[in-house]
């Protein structure tokens, strides 16, 4: 089958090299490393190790839901907002 191929000017390069010193033609060169690739199959490039987390102690005192913790953050946000108003009312 004949068909039009773009290579990036690195990728053409190393075809080229190997053409040379495998003493074949660029065309069974390109079609013998597409079979290779074609047969290994989807694997990664490369293996890398799982990230594992490592769980840690939050230190968060006994009663205290962290789950909740914006609901927190909204009560004492409010508190300071009506602290700061009343506070502003008693001004002269």
């Amino acid at each position: 089958m004949r068909t039009t191929l773009t290579l990036d000017d690195d990728i053409a390069l190393e075809l080229r090299k190997i053409a040379a010193s495998t003493q074949q033609g660029f065309k069974s060169v390109v079609n013998e490393l597409l079979r290779r690739g074609l047969a290994a199959g989807p694997k990664p490039l490369f293996l890398a190790e799982p990230f594992v987390v490592k769980a840690k102690s939050c230190g968060f005192l006994p009663g205290i839901d962290p789950l909740k913790l914006n609901q927190l953050a909204d009560e004492i946000e409010s508190e300071d907002f009506i602290m700061r108003r009343q506070a502003k009312r008693s001004q002269p």
